[in-house]
């Protein structure tokens, strides 16, 4: 890459860093495995710099990527996570925590029980604020799928959250 093409993938990462690391966050709950997918994800980007015409599909691109490495990395045998309701050791009971943050909490720990390609819909749908079709562009699906998985994983989130979070209740 020249200099030119060197200092505009720079100024894209610096504006979009914690974006896409918060996006991660989302999708592993895990910080430092966030940083691992999104470092993954900008390195297709850089080796891919030259080639990307559509700088505009840039956040779709780093998107989808970091989507793909999250899903992929879960299929792995020696990364699945066995899950118990009984932590090691209880950390120390806070009582000046907050509502929102205690509600922040719940969330991540149910999302953290939803199968990966479930969560990636969530992630992308209700978190990223994209739509049934920009969805699908990016698990690259139909909009079909994006709708069962979307389903699915909503009844996979409120079983994992059970009476933790009200609002996530059918309104039926």
């Amino acid at each position: 890459m020249d200099q030119r093409d060197e200092q505009e993938f720079a100024e894209y990462f610096v504006a979009r860093r914690e974006a896409v690391r918060r996006t991660a966050y989302l999708l592993c709950g895990d910080w430092h495995r966030a940083d691992d997918f999104a470092q993954t994800a900008f390195v297709a980007v850089h080796r891919r710099w030259r080639k990307i015409r559509d700088k505009q599909a840039l956040d779709a691109y780093v998107r989808r990527t970091l989507v793909r490495a999250v899903i992929d990395e879960s299929r792995r045998p020696w990364r699945r996570e066995k899950f118990t309701d009984e932590m090691p050791e209880p950390p120390a009971a806070d009582t000046e925590i907050g509502e929102t943050v205690a509600t922040r909490e719940a969330l991540l720990k149910g999302l953290r029980r939803v199968p990966p390609r479930q969560r990636a819909v969530l992630v992308l749908r209700f978190l990223e604020g994209l739509d049934v079709t920009a969805t699908a562009e990016v698990l690259k699906c139909s909009e079909g799928t994006v709708k069962s998985q979307t389903a699915r994983g909503l009844t996979a989130l409120r079983e994992a959250l059970g009476d933790t979070i009200d609002d996530l209740r059918p309104a039926s």
